[in-house]
């Protein structure tokens, strides 16, 4: 009732708000253009606004930068052309009256044409940043993030309606590609690797309940789901490639905003010199998910801060300095919690701390105008503490007495090296080459009697007589990766990609050897056939490395510490179709082999692949690395991108994904739910003055198989003092039922007629079927028996946003 009081007053208030304005009359837009390959910046080039009367538009200076003035507010389209270049269109601008719009353009050097201005079809949105990057890949932008129904305002579950990604759980916003773990996905923020961007994030895991990367600060990033370029290691699932905008170099512009789940927030950027470019950005946000449905009825608590700082041209070339960094803690209070929970257990007291933060440092210098240098530092730590009191309860369910069941301290410090050469030979030929080294220090620490039938109880009193150590590492290791990748493009429509990456790992002494192969073939206008192949190997997450086995009562040791990389062949066969202005479709199919699997070194269905979608992993001794995976899959995407005031996307994928383990058996991984189809639709209204303000409308229907999981032997599990046995011999052969959610928003989007500040508010009514979906089966320490626990329902997100 509280939390629907809270919502209400949120709502009146910025109702009232944002009622009383109308639309202000014009913006800027500005930016820079430079070249594809070389990023050099292109003196000369035209910029222009299409469908303005008289022709409004610029010209490019020496340092490719342009600006546009009095452009009107709503969505524009631009087109910029140059002298040998492919030209492009820029459809779908959103310029608003609070904020200048700044565009980044990449332009392609025709291979053919030098001396002519090359007319194209529009740019091709989908297509990433990344130029060598030829299948499986497309960019994602801020007006993305906060577009989607159902988002929640988190990047992360942005991508779960791109084909290929699956993310029936509304409590985590874990990435699983094509079947596969989402240990599998690689963080790269402004080029350093990080383990998690999340609050609330564990030892080895990649997702979370809540991401800290704040969208506001995010400029247009890149999302590859197989055979990614040689640059990338250390991943056999994904990369997400996320970059930080710079800051406003003309004007200080400020953000506020207040979202039921991505929190409160206030931001601003600006100058820090005009005279040389100089710029900075600074955000801090404070979550405020009492608000919100969150799957628990304990109250979480996060905050985060996140900056970039540009310096500008200097004789030295361009340094930034990028960051951020966040806190998140929980209490799950056994005597306030029901057996309904996602999370806890009423028989326990758990306290959740978490900490979260990158700082980095990157140079680039322009060597010349075909050749550039960039060198970045980097520094993250990942730490979470999770402290475990087992109640114990008379028969009436009153407390008499607890004691410490678990202690887990992790910390996990990387500091990060890397340095890049990107050459441009000339219109054909272009190579990328660079060496990353990451230092791991890792202090890890835990221990337990939570469950554990094999310790003692020698006075029977309920409580075990000692914590069992299971991890208990203070050392470090590196992994050292080398590239070189080059791109040749035999005509302006058919360009090959060829590269080599390779790692190396101090501590298991591993090393792999891993080749990348791109083909792109334009065959007509509007169609085009890519091809992709890459070898990727990964490290073994660090609770399965660094797991402490008992190997005699009471004794324990590290069995599983020189398990060599997994590795993955990735095979992709892609086809797109322009169908018309504006309308794409995308297919794509695949075949992923994997290897070198951690598995039991007895007949066992465990294998390392079912892991990661949790705040925890199963952990055994003595792995080794015999067992195999594969994922095979085709996915469709119908895409209208948006123009004439609508869009819509359509997503899906049909696929299987499965495992052996050390018994030979083939079975489903954890993640195997073999199909997911998406549909979104959007629609804008405009109204007002010139028709500046817009009525806005989005809409996002998912519709997924259920996961697999194993069966639960109950009268073992009551037999092993509560600690749930699993049927191992039928691993995986249930199913939790088919997922379906449908998410509607609402919203207004409204420009200030006399100052430059414009609003935006929505009301996100997520699930509004209200269907409960399957979330997991579990053995019920209060019941005693097996239960199934269903995630949240309906549940409405607020936003509101100012600019000024």
């Amino acid at each position: 009732m509280k939390k629907l009081n809270l919502f209400k007053s949120m709502l009146m208030t910025i109702l009232l708000m944002v009622l009383g304005q109308t639309a202000f009359a014009q913006q800027v837009v500005k930016g820079k253009v430079f070249d594809s390959q070389s990023e050099a910046p292109l003196f000369g080039a035209n910029i222009i606004l299409l469908g303005s009367d008289p022709l409004i538009g610029a010209v490019s200076d020496l340092e490719g930068n342009f600006r546009i003035e009095n452009v009107p507010i709503g969505r524009q389209t631009f087109a910029v052309q140059y002298i040998g270049y492919k030209s492009i269109s820029l459809p779908n601008v959103l310029v608003t009256a609070g904020k200048e719009v700044v565009l980044e353009v990449k332009l392609e050097e025709s291979v053919e044409s030098l001396t002519e201005i090359v007319v194209t079809a529009d740019s091709d949105k989908d297509q990433p940043l990344n130029e060598l990057a030829k299948v499986s890949a497309r960019t994602f932008s801020l007006e993305e993030v906060t577009r989607f129904s159902g988002g929640r305002n988190d990047v992360a579950r942005l991508v779960t309606s791109f084909a290929g990604v699956s993310a029936p759980n509304d409590s985590r916003n874990d990435i699983v590609v094509r079947g596969n773990s989402p240990v599998g996905l690689l963080w790269r923020v402004e080029g350093v690797p990080i383990a998690t961007t999340n609050h609330f994030a564990t030892l080895g895991t990649t997702g979370g309940p809540v991401n800290a990367l704040n969208t506001n600060l995010l400029r247009t990033s890149d999302f590859l789901t197989s055979a990614f370029p040689a640059e990338y290691g250390n991943a056999s699932a994904a990369v997400f490639d996320v970059n930080f905008r710079n800051g406003n170099p003309d004007k200080l512009e400020f953000t506020g905003q207040v979202g039921a789940f991505s929190g409160a927030e206030f931001m601003m950027e600006g100058p820090l010199s005009k005279k040389n470019g100089s710029t900075f950005i600074l955000s801090y946000r404070y979550g405020i998910a009492a608000v919100a449905a969150t799957g628990t009825s304990a109250i979480p608590n996060y905050q985060d801060l996140s900056f970039k700082v540009n310096s500008g041209k200097t004789k030295l070339g361009t340094f930034e300095l990028f960051g951020f960094g966040g806190t998140s803690n929980i209490d799950f209070l056994g005597d306030d919690i029901d057996e309904t929970d996602l999370f806890a257990n009423p028989n326990q007291d758990a306290f959740v701390d978490n900490e979260i933060g990158l700082v980095g440092l990157s140079h680039r210098i322009q060597i010349n105008k075909d050749t550039y240098l960039k060198t970045v530092f980097g520094a993250s730590t990942n730490y979470n503490q999770y402290l475990q009191d087992n109640l114990i309860r008379n028969d009436q369910g009153l407390r008499t007495n607890a004691y410490r069941a678990i202690n887990s301290t992790n910390r996990e410090n990387r500091y990060t090296f890397s340095t890049t050469l990107n050459r441009k030979f000339n219109a054909r030929l272009s190579l990328r080459a660079g060496i990353l080294n990451e230092r791991y220090d890792l202090n890890l620490f835990a221990n337990g009697r939570d469950n554990q039938p094999t310790i003692p109880d020698s006075d029977n009193d309920g409580i075990p007589d000692y914590l069992l150590t299971e991890l208990d590492f203070k050392d470090g290791f590196e992994i050292s990766q080398a590239f070189a990748q080059t791109e040749y493009k035999f005509s302006d429509d058919i360009s090959l990609t060829t590269g080599i990456h390779t790692q190396y790992h101090s501590l298991t002494e591993d090393f792999a050897l891993e080749p990348r192969v791109g083909l792109s073939w334009q065959t007509t206008p509007t169609q085009r056939w890519s091809f992709g192949y890459g070898m990727h190997a990964q490290s073994i997450p660090a609770p399965i490395l660094f797991f402490q086995e008992e190997i005699s009562p009471g004794v324990t040791e590290r069995t599983n510490d020189q398990l060599e990389f997994m590795r993955s062949h990735h095979f992709v066969l892609g086809y797109d179709w322009n169908l018309a202005p504006s309308w794409r479709l995308k297919a794509e199919t695949y075949y992923q082999r994997i290897n070198n699997v951690p598995v039991r070194n007895v007949p066992s269905s465990y294998s390392v692949l079912n892991l990661g979608a949790d705040f925890d992993f199963e952990q055994f001794g003595s792995l080794v690395n015999e067992g195999t995976g594969r994922n095979y899959g085709v996915e469709l995407t119908l895409e209208k991108f948006f123009t004439n005031d609508y869009y819509l996307l359509f997503t899906g994928s049909v696929f299987d994904s499965q495992y052996e383990g050390s018994d030979g058996i083939q079975r489903n991984t954890a993640f195997n739910n073999n199909y997911v189809a998406n549909a979104l639709f959007g629609r804008e209204w405009k109204f007002g003055p010139n028709n500046k303000n817009a009525w806005t409308f989005d809409s996002k229907m998912t519709y997924a198989g259920g996961n697999p999981f194993t069966p639960i032997d109950l009268q073992a599990t009551r037999d092993n003092a509560g600690d749930e046995v699993r049927l191992d011999g039928v691993a995986f052969s249930d199913r939790l039922g088919d997922y379906f959610r449908w998410d509607v928003k609402f919203g207004v989007r409204l420009n200030s007629n006399k100052r430059n500040i414009s609003h935006q508010f929505f009301v996100d009514f997520q699930n509004v079927t209200n269907r409960r979906n399957e979330f997991i089966r579990r053995y019920n320490e209060v019941t005693d028996e097996i239960n199934l626990v269903e995630q949240i329902g309906f549940f409405p997100d607020i936003m509101y946003r100012i600019q000024f």
